[in-house]
């Protein structure tokens, strides 16, 4: 798996997309659909109608890469279908991408030093 670095943006797409689109398709519906660059380094998480196939889409700087994932047994744990876009942080991505149920990891809270307070 390509690991996101800690300053990069992730978000997931609610709504399922057609899953015969390629890269420059889903490129297309970052930008139409979703409102957001397809090349400005988001990584943006789609959804297949089942649930048990994700594709994950990215621009590294020199082109788009385009991730394919299938569970062989079960399904993703996806966000309620609706229209938009979900934040997620880099821990739940890497849940969410091994097949594990990303809603039980709760992103780091920033706590201000001891010698701050």
């Amino acid at each position: 798996m390509i690991l996101p670095g800690n300053g990069v943006r992730i978000v997931v797409a609610t709504r399922p997309v057609d899953f015969r689109k390629g890269p420059d398709g889903l490129a297309a519906v970052v930008q139409e659909q979703l409102g957001f660059d397809p090349h400005s380094g988001l990584i943006v998480v789609f959804r297949s109608k089942r649930g048990d196939r994700a594709k994950i889409l990215v621009w590294d700087g020199t082109g788009l890469v385009l991730i394919y994932k299938r569970l062989e047994q079960g399904g993703f744990t996806w966000p309620t279908v609706r229209d938009g876009v979900m934040r997620v942080s880099k821990a739940q991505f890497e849940a969410l991408f091994e097949g594990l149920d990303w809603r039980r990891v709760t992103p780091p809270r920033g706590r201000r030093p001891a010698a701050a307070e």
